[in-house]
C-alpha cells in the first residue's frame, strides 16, 4: 500500500505505521545512534580542541590500537587508521574536499566541508565527520555498519571486537526516481536498491522488479501529495524522499527498509518505514512467521520481548497507549542480532522518541 501522510495532521494511513522526523538537537539529546540531517559544516565544532585517545580493539581476531575522540556523546575513530587495518581503501580528493572509502562492494563518500555523505550514490543522514589536526574522524559505529562490519563489546574481556560480516555474494547499487518543480517549490528523490551479481538471474530479476515497482508506486503517491500541498498553500517548499537501509545480507536472506520522508510545511515532516525481507533462493518475501522459524507461539514470544525492553528502557510511563500485542502479520526486518519490530512515531510513543526498534534474537524461536 502506498504511503499517504495527511498534511493537516501529519498522520499516515499506512497500516500500523506512524510518522517520524527527528531534529538534530532532539537526536543528540536522546541518543547518538538516531539519524539526523547532515550538517552544513563537517567540522561542526571548529576551533574545538579534542582529546585524542588510543583505543584498543580486536580487529578480525588480532589486537590493535586506533586513535579515537569523543563528540556528540559518541565515539569517533580515525578514518584512515581504522580503514587501513580493515583493508579498506581510502582516498582524499583535494579539489572536492571529499574522502572516499571503498571495500566490500561499497563506496562511501564524505564531504569534509559540506558534511554530505553518500553510500553507493545514495545520500545518508548522520552525525558529521570531524577534522582534527589534518585527520578525519567518523562515528565508529556509523563507519563499521555501513561498510559491512560488526562491532560488539565483549563483557568478559572488556574489549571492543570488530569483524567482517559473512555477507551474501552479490552487489547492491542505487537507482533513483527524481522530480522537481522550482515554480511550485517541490522536490522528490526516491532511492531504491538494485541487486547485481546474484547467482540466480531469475531471482535477481524478481527482486529487482519488485523493489522498482514499490519505489515507483511510493514516488507517484508522494508526488501527488506534494502537488496537492503546493495547490493548497503555495507558501513553502515541500519535499519527498526515499532512503533505503540494508539491515541484513547473510545466510541466503536479504532484509532492508525504505524510509519515506515527506515535508509539506509546519514544524517538521514525517517518515514511514517500509521493510522487506527476501529469500534469495526464491526471491519471495518472508512473512513474520517465516522469520520466526514457524514457531506457533511467535506472537507471544515477540510480545514478551517487547514488553521487557519497554520496561528496561523506562518507556512504559511515557507511552501514548499501552502496548498489548503485535499483529500476526506485523511488518518486520532482520539485523545481525535478530528479528526487528519497529514502532512508528506516535504509534505508541511521543514524537520525540522517533522510530523505536525492538530486537528479538532468533534463538528465542527455537
Amino acid at each position: 500500500m502506498p504511503m499517504r501522510i495527511n498534511h493537516n495532521n501529519r498522520s499516515s494511513t499506512k497500516k500500523r505505521t506512524a510518522t517520524r522526523a527527528v531534529s538534530f538537537a532532539t537526536a543528540l539529546a536522546l541518543s547518538a545512534s538516531i539519524w539526523v540531517g547532515a550538517m552544513g559544516q563537517a567540522s561542526a565544532e571548529a576551533g574545538t580542541s579534542y582529546k585524542i585517545l588510543n583505543q584498543s580493539f580486536v580487529i578480525n581476531g588480532a589486537s590493535s590500537s586506533v586513535s579515537v575522540l569523543n563528540s556528540y556523546d559518541t565515539t569517533y575513530v580515525g578514518l584512515r587508521m581504522l580503514s587501513d587495518k580493515l583493508g579498506l581503501k581510502t582516498n582524499w580528493n583535494q579539489a572536492q574536499k571529499t574522502v572516499t572509502v571503498e571495500g566490500n562492494g561499497r563506496t562511501l563518500v564524505l564531504g569534509i566541508e559540506s558534511g554530505a555523505i553518500t553510500l553507493n550514490d545514495q545520500t545518508l543522514y548522520g552525525l558529521p565527520p570531524i577534522v582534527d589536526k589534518n585527520t578525519t574522524y567518523l562515528p565508529l559505529r556509523f563507519l563499521l555498519e555501513r561498510m559491512g562490519y560488526e562491532i560488539v563489546y565483549n563483557t568478559s574481556t572488556k574489549g571492543i571486537e570488530i569483524s567482517k560480516l559473512a555477507e551474501n555474494a552479490f552487489a547492491i547499487g542505487t537507482e533513483k526516481i527524481e522530480y522537481s518543480d522550482a515554480k511550485k517549490k517541490l522536490e522528490l528523490v526516491v532511492n531504491y536498491p538494485q541487486l547485481s551479481g546474484l547467482k540466480d538471474a531469475d531471482v535477481q530479476a524478481k527482486i529487482n522488479d519488485y523493489l522498482k515497482q514499490e519505489a515507483e508506486t511510493q514516488a507517484a503517491e508522494g508526488k501527488q501529495q506534494l502537488l496537492e500541498a503546493a495547490s493548497d498553500t503555495g507558501e513553502w517548499a515541500t519535499e519527498f524522499d526515499g532512503t533505503y537501509t540494508v539491515t541484513y545480507n547473510e545466510q541466503g536472506l536479504l532484509s532492508l527498509y525504505v524510509d519515506y520522508y515527506i515535508y509539506m510545511g509546519g514544524a517538521h515532516g514525517g517518515t514511514v518505514r517500509v521493510p522487506y525481507t527476501f529469500d534469495l533462493a526464491t526471491g519471495s518475501l518472508l512473512t513474520l512467521k517465516d522469520a520466526a522459524k514457524q514457531n506457533a507461539d511467535y506472537v507471544s514470544i515477540i510480545n514478551k520481548a517487547i514488553k521487557a525492553q519497554l520496561k528496561a528502557r523506562d518507556l512504559e510511563d511515557g507511552m501514548l497507549t499501552p502496548f498489548e500485542t503485535i499483529e500476526p502479520d506485523r511488518d518486520f526486518y532482520l539485523n545481525h542480532n535478530g528479528l526487528v519490530i519497529a514502532f512508528g512515531q506516535y504509534e505508541y510513543l511521543p514524537y520525540a522518541y522517533g522510530i523505536q526498534e525492538f530486537v528479538i534474537p532468533l534463538k528465542s524461536f527455537e
